[in-house]
């Protein structure tokens, strides 16, 4: 990946979180997000322990407030049918508002909510304290298969080039008088994709003779980055290890 590419939900900052090693922040977020997954829904103190525990790694990231909740919106209509749960789901009816709802219903979209925010929230910390090729290098160094750690680098690296691509073909379009507003206008759009998808393979295929005639061989190679100490292991684990305990104590509780 070229030199200055870095995602919009990447916060340049110099902090404790942001100087830990990739493999140790992705190893952490993965073990935190497993230890919200197996919390009973019925243990409310531990989902509040959690977002305790997020919220400190939040500032100690110097990550404000606004910045994690405007990302937050992005999971809402993945979870908006959580919020019909409630009103289709059989069992013993409660009265919330006046409107009698399923008791199995509400914990149950409460515990789709919960579990949403808490996950996305930990996907938005580290993406915001590690810029996508440091994530995708932690993830060679956790022995993930190089073709698909290679796949995704390729992926994110040209997704932009592919929607500048899609957007240069729009204004094209537009130049010459076509502006669709209407379903049944869209083929010519369907149209242009699939030049675009077109062009794209074929730069793929171009890209990937250009990486053989230097000598690539299946993984990209090492750039000399310093891995992990076993203090970086022990302090970028911390909130997954009180994560983990926190499930184990509710799981024995509930």
């Amino acid at each position: 990946m070229g030199a200055g590419h870095a995602h919009a939900l990447y916060v340049h900052e110099h902090s404790p979180v942001h100087r830990l090693p990739p493999e140790v922040k992705v190893a952490a977020a993965f073990a935190f997000a497993a230890a919200v997954a197996v919390t009973p829904r019925e243990q409310l103190w531990a989902f509040a322990v959690h977002a305790g525990t997020l919220a400190v790694t939040a500032r100690v990231g110097r990550l404000r407030a606004g910045f994690v909740a405007t990302r937050m919106l992005v999971v809402l209509p993945f979870i908006a049918f959580a919020f019909l749960i409630p009103f289709v789901a059989s069992g013993d009816r409660v009265d919330v508002l006046g409107v009698a709802v399923s008791r199995e219903g509400l914990w149950g979209a409460w515990n789709i909510l919960v579990k949403a925010l808490l996950g996305v929230t930990v996907s938005i910390l580290l993406a915001a304290t590690t810029p996508i090729p440091d994530i995708l290098r932690g993830l060679e160094r956790l022995r993930v298969p190089a073709p698909l750690t290679t796949i995704a680098m390729f992926m994110v690296r040209y997704l932009e080039l592919v929607a500048a691509e899609l957007g240069r073909t729009r204004t094209a379009m537009a130049a010459r008088g076509y502006n669709p507003r209407w379903l049944w206008q869209s083929r010519p759009l369907a149209t242009a994709a699939g030049a675009v998808f077109i062009r794209t393979y074929e730069r793929g295929e171009r890209v990937h003779a250009a990486m053989l005639s230097r000598g690539y061989r299946g993984a990209m190679p090492a750039l000399g980055h310093p891995v992990a100490r076993a203090r970086d292991w022990r302090v970028g684990l911390v909130p997954a290890a009180s994560a983990a305990v926190i499930a184990t104590i509710a799981l024995v509780a509930s």
